[in-house]
């Protein structure tokens, strides 16, 4: 199982699950992050938080926590 936060920058993967419980699961799938759409990964801060995707033609930030809850393939 791979997550969104190990792929690395210049990398497009696909959404396999979501992971999560309620509110956090629904706030990722509200921002266009949901099953079978593709996330091109365009960079990850210094730190590695947060991690800037772009999905569904529209740029996007997110935790690290949020990252790890998407696994992708």
């Amino acid at each position: 199982m791979k997550t969104l936060r190990e792929a690395k920058i210049g990398e497009t993967v696909k959404v396999v699950k979501l992971h999560g419980e309620g509110a956090v699961k629904r706030r990722i799938m509200d921002m266009g992050v949901t099953k079978g759409v593709e996330v091109f990964v365009r960079k990850v801060a210094p730190l590695g938080d947060p991690i800037e995707v772009t999905v569904r033609g529209y740029e996007l930030s997110l935790r690290k926590a949020d990252a790890e809850m998407i696994e992708v393939e």
